[in-house]
């Protein structure tokens, strides 16, 4: 752990001696009474921990000295065809390791239908997948995660054009919408590694496993989206979700 997270709900109150952050903190960080942690709260402010006290039962008491603001969320969206749930896990954790803005969760023709009904969605997994994201890359706040029933559905309601505007004014044009990327190595238009440099926001799709169907497509490019290629390879869908997510920030200058 990078940063020990707390919920808002949870302040005032021990770690229990079973709960991972205390057995981060005695076990593998070897924290004594009086030490300091790097440590933050849930969507809100970041800074440091310090141990007031390890009970007699394992469980630590604790203050909080938080005056950082966390780093903003990067101006991308990603859209991705319900993967395995295995990936699903993975994927999440990744995306909301990169700091994106919203993971909305598509169901689509050629995607497997059992994968929409992944108890990660009802059962908290989805929501650990994005802390522990967070977690490694020393940020308070995840992605915002929505799940819709079919890509169709998700181009109808363009969440992107009601999100609130939380970009930075570097990478804001006023005037301009977001650049708009639909990975497909099926008779792609170009590839997104070709892009030309582009400092605004990025909305991108990523298909299931057998990619998208020609009506998809279809509705993709009436939508707007460009239809561009990651290279002759088939990837996985979590590692063509980092991979194009990577790419697009670069090419919205959000990589430096």
């Amino acid at each position: 752990m990078n940063i020990i997270l707390f919920e808002e709900h949870e302040l005032g109150s021990s770690l229990p001696r079973r709960d991972e952050r205390t057995i981060h903190l005695l076990k593998v960080l070897h924290k004594k009474t009086g030490d300091s942690f790097d440590a933050g709260v849930l969507g809100g402010k970041r800074g440091t921990g310090f141990i007031a006290k390890i009970n007699l039962d394992g469980s630590i008491l604790y203050s909080l000295d938080l005056d950082e603001e966390p780093p903003p969320r990067l101006p991308l969206r990603v859209a991705v065809g319900f993967p395995r749930p295995i990936q699903l896990r993975r994927l999440l954790r990744d995306l909301s390791n990169l700091g994106l803005e919203a993971v909305d969760l598509v169901g689509t023709e050629l995607g497997e239908k059992s994968y929409r009904d992944t108890k990660l969605l009802s059962d908290g997994g989805a929501r650990a997948a994005l802390i522990e994201g967070a977690v490694q890359s020393r940020d308070t706040g995840v992605p915002a995660l929505s799940v819709y029933p079919s890509l169709e559905e998700w181009l109808s309601e363009r969440p992107w054009d009601n999100q609130a505007d939380r970009r930075s004014a570097g990478a804001r044009r006023i005037g301009l919408g977001p650049l708009l990327i639909a990975a497909d190595n099926v008779r792609p238009g170009g590839s997104i590694a070709r892009l030309s440099l582009m400092r605004r926001s990025a909305v991108l799709a990523i298909g299931p496993e057998r990619g998208w169907s020609d009506g998809e497509r279809a509705h993709l490019e009436g939508a707007g989206f460009l239809r561009l290629s990651l290279g002759e390879r088939a990837l996985r869908t979590e590692t063509a979700c980092v991979a194009a997510a990577a790419l697009a920030l670069e090419k919205i200058g959000e990589l430096g």
